[in-house]
């Protein structure tokens, strides 16, 4: 007979293979003009379907003059005399996104809340400026709030912070006008924040041209304005998402399931866990990870975040655990100024851990510098202890910055062990490491804990996509991530899944492909992001992406095969943490595609992890004072 684990093996290259050719997989070349489904969801409209104009017209008149024109499925000022153009509908608090591509040397600009009362559009509406930042005849760059607001200097630099991509090459820019902040990002930066009468505003506006114009910036609606600067340039996929007074727009859901949530196991004690601190002060615990054990013993293991570990029965009468292994003098503190993406932040039992006792761990070196991944057994006298003594270090990895440290660690189906890495931290992924293959940081990794490569402690498969490419890391098995939190396989199918938490806009889920590029840090879901250069491949687009107007910090989940809650049958759970809601969203194999998503219950929680049993019955994770951390779903 064939080997099990040689068997797990060929499934898994067979399920990448079957992803790849059949399933589907989508990459960025995203639809243009159109609205994915997650949009369409959560309020966004066209304002340009890349066929018709018949949602604008020249200011002042009644119709779009012949100078613009609609070519390659872009809206172009094409000829002299084109005019400035407003859409006929006003806007008051609104989100705007548009594509532009400005000719060398041009010039042009997007105006909002622009009135019809005055000689030319900006006489009342702001000006977000659009040029040539190489070439341009003016000083002040793309992106900036014409003579009022302008970004930040670059890191460690007195140059301010220039995301655009050249002249003939497509940008992004993001508006939002609102009564609780407006922002610009270009390309999914952030350039700056404003308040429109606030006293920083009026001072800005009394020190520029506008203020011998009354009117400037005082309308509380308007028009959205494109202008004509006798320059060639063009516009796409503008997108607009009208907000309602207190800034909420619907949630991209297909309906609620009205499901409850219930104390998993009400009776548990944590063994040797108090939650007032040495300090005195009151500490929570905070779990970050429940696995079950893959030996038939029933049992459950969890650990939290500052770094304990716990084995119990899974019972939900149980009452008693074992603290399994205290890591916590060698954990770096996620108590620690912003640590708290730090500690003790992944666990995996072998495979075969029945038979051999091991188990693996990620955690934050107490100097808190570096991550590493570790091995440990089983105490020889007690299954429900770990031998604290029999750590072997696989990899340290350097963290550059305290956040984006990543994680969470799985076996998936051929037996290797998955790692999810981020970027390394701060903001706009100044190391670049997204993309360069060069660098463990933002990557999913694929390595062989059975065997040795060399001086390492871990073997490179040899099926791993990037052993054979020059520079190269040969454990990277998928990049482009900025902070994959978490990773899971559906333990039906062998799909690995992931949630990567977004930096200004967007929050995704993607389906991890062997050798796939997920786009960070050029791309952010399936918008673009700054101006670097893609890595080899083209990116994979999200399979579920919402935005900040949604959540904030996605929480990747698992895909449901239990029994108890058949309403969740084969749907990927996650949450957003930051806005505590919880979605189930299904996804088409056939497709390759999400086909629903749907809010599974009416409560806000911020979940921090979610956990599986070997019934495939999935659990949330969440922070508590009084050790009630673990919640399932019920009818």
């Amino acid at each position: 007979m064939m080997p099990s684990k040689l068997i797990g093996r060929l499934t898994a290259t067979l399920t990448c293979l079957t992803l790849s050719l059949v399933a589907g997989v989508v990459r960025a070349d995203s639809p243009v003009n159109q609205l994915s489904e997650a949009e369409q969801r959560s309020g966004w409209k066209l304002l340009f379907d890349g066929k018709t104009a018949d949602q604008w017209r020249n200011y002042k008149k009644d119709s779009l003059s012949d100078g613009w024109k609609i070519i390659d499925g872009a809206l172009v000022r094409d000829s002299k005399g084109a005019g400035d153009i407003v859409t006929k509908e006003t806007f008051d608090a609104f989100e705007l996104l548009l594509d532009y591509r400005i000719s060398p040397e041009g010039n042009s600009g997007l105006m909002f809340h622009v009135t019809e009362d005055n000689p030319v559009p900006w006489h009342s509406g702001p000006e977000v400026q659009i040029q040539d930042n190489i070439k341009g005849h003016d000083p002040q760059l793309s992106g900036w709030l014409y003579q009022l607001y302008r970004p930040g200097k670059e890191r460690d630099s007195d140059d301010y912070i220039d995301a655009t991509r050249p002249a003939g090459q497509w940008n992004q820019i993001y508006l939002r006008i609102a009564p609780g902040g407006c922002e610009v990002c270009v390309n999914g930066v952030r350039y700056y924040q404003f308040d429109i009468g606030s006293d920083d505003w009026q001072r800005r506006v009394a020190e520029s041209k506008f203020a011998k114009f009354e009117g400037f910036g005082k309308a509380d609606s308007g028009h959205i304005c494109l202008q004509d600067h006798g320059n060639r340039v063009s516009f796409r996929n503008i997108k607009v998402r009208h907000l309602g007074k207190d800034g909420s727009v619907p949630q991209p859901i297909d309906g609620k399931l009205g499901l409850s949530s219930e104390l998993a196991f009400p009776n548990l004690k944590w063994d040797q866990w108090d939650p007032v601190g040495a300090n005195g002060q009151l500490r929570p615990l905070r779990l970050i990870e429940l696995r079950h054990a893959p030996d038939g013993s029933g049992r459950l293991f969890a650990i939290s975040q500052n770094g304990a570990i716990w084995t119990f029965k899974n019972d939900p009468e149980v009452s008693q655990s074992h603290l399994f292994l205290d890591l916590r003098d060698k954990v770096f503190d996620w108590k620690n100024r912003g640590a708290n993406e730090q500690g003790l932040l992944g666990l995996a039992l072998h495979p075969e851990f029945k038979s051999n006792g091991k188990f693996y761990i990620y955690y934050t070196h107490a100097d808190g510098q570096k991550s590493i991944l570790s091995q440990f057994n089983v105490s020889e006298d007690d299954p429900n202890k770990a031998d604290p003594d029999s750590e072997v270090v696989l990899m340290e990895i350097e963290q550059p910055f305290q956040n984006h440290n990543g994680g969470s660690i799985e076996f998936g189906p051929d037996n290797y062990l998955y790692i999810g890495l981020g970027d390394g931290g701060f903001r706009n992924d100044p190391l670049a490491a997204g993309q360069d293959l060069s660098k463990l940081l933002g990557s999913i990794l694929r390595i062989d804990v059975d065997n040795q490569s060399g001086d390492s402690k871990y073997g490179i498969p040899s099926d791993n996509p990037f052993v054979s490419t020059p520079g190269a890391r040969g454990e990277i098995y998928a990049y482009g991530v900025r902070n994959p939190w978490r990773l899971a396989f559906d333990s039906k199918t062998g799909d690995l899944w992931i949630g990567d938490v977004g930096q200004e806009l967007w929050e995704e889920v993607d389906l991890i492909v062997k050798g796939g590029n997920y786009g960070w840090s050029v791309r952010e879901g399936t918008n673009p992001f700054g101006n670097g250069v893609a890595g080899t491949g083209d990116p994979i687009e999200p399979v579920w992406q919402y935005d900040h107007r949604i959540g904030r910090s996605i929480t990747g989940g698992r895909v449901y095969r239990g029994s108890r809650v058949p309403e969740l049958a084969g749907k990927y759970l996650y949450a957003d943490y930051v806005t505590g809601v919880v979605w189930a969203l299904t996804y088409d194999q056939d497709k390759g595609a999400a086909v629903k998503n749907q809010q599974v219950i009416p409560e806000s929680v911020p979940v921090l992890a979610f956990g599986e049993d070997e019934n495939g019955e999935v659990y949330y994770l969440t922070e508590s004072a009084r050790g009630d951390c673990i919640y399932r779903f019920a009818n």
